[in-house]
């Protein structure tokens, strides 16, 4: 799938709410190397050099495009490297393992937790957050639409990827199995946005992207028409913008270290 950097970093400071909600509860004081997995444009990753200068910060992402959006992450000495996650693998041992509204786009992902958690030391950290609002209206009338007679044997559920995550529990159980300390939580976000069409322009630049990949420029044109007309109902403008409602996922553990006595 091709992202459009300039079109997720519309609404930049929606998307970076939940970054800094999820580093928050990060406790490290003086990592050595620090790993952002999906970094996309690394404008966030870009502020763990700030807070963290004595450290190697890296992004990973398999984005070229977004990779090539990240001239601010570079003249912060991030070290920007195109991977795939699943295959990744790190330049030494990692003590901050950050993955930022992007494990929704990796099937099984829980599956991936050892692997990526080995590359941790003991007494490190590794930090996720995905979106969990794959049940409100912007993706079930996305969803809908795709599976309707007109569009499904082009973006059907079995043709276009479509996201998924687990509820907070899910990653409490799968992490602590793995002898992790683990603080997870939930927060639902009211963004209220400016413009027209709101919701539709943010999807535009994570959720759909997908779909608008699959189509060609007419197909689009039709699709959106009816998404758009679809999300207007769902979402009405209000004299002060549109309330998109954003559930999000976050999970921070820290792997034990069975050789510190206060830990054991």
């Amino acid at each position: 799938m091709r992202w459009d950097p300039e079109r997720y970093l519309d609404y930049s400071a929606e998307r970076a709410r939940p970054f800094h909600d999820l580093m928050g509860r990060v406790a490290a004081t003086a990592p050595g190397l620090v790993v952002d997995l999906g970094c996309g444009p690394a404008t966030l990753t870009a502020t763990l050099a700030q807070r963290w200068p004595g450290a190697r910060i890296v992004g990973v992402d398999s984005s070229e495009e977004m990779l090539a959006a990240a001239d601010s992450a570079r003249a912060a000495g991030v070290e920007l490297v195109h991977a795939d996650l699943r295959e990744w693998r790190p330049p030494g041992p990692v003590d901050v393992l950050v993955s930022n509204a992007t494990l929704q786009w990796v099937r099984q992902h829980l599956e991936l937790l050892p692997r990526l958690l080995s590359h941790v030391v003991p007494g490190g950290w590794i930090a996720l957050q995905v979106p969990g609002n794959f049940t409100a209206p912007s993706h079930v009338l996305l969803h809908e639409l795709a599976d309707s007679p007109r569009w499904r044997n082009r973006l059907g559920a079995d043709r276009v990827q479509r996201p998924a995550a687990h509820d907070a529990g899910d990653y409490v159980a799968a992490l602590a199995a793995l002898d992790c300390a683990v603080d997870a939580w939930e927060t639902t976000y009211l963004h209220v946005l400016p413009g027209e069409d709101a919701v539709l322009e943010w999807m535009r630049g994570t959720g759909l992207r997908p779909v608008l990949e699959a189509l060609d420029e007419s197909e689009r044109t039709e699709f959106v028409d009816h998404y758009g007309a679809a999300l207007r109902a769902a979402y009405p403008r209000r004299p002060y913008g549109t309330v998109l409602a954003f559930r999000r996922v976050f999970a921070v553990a820290r792997r034990l270290d069975h050789d510190r006595a206060e830990e054991r």
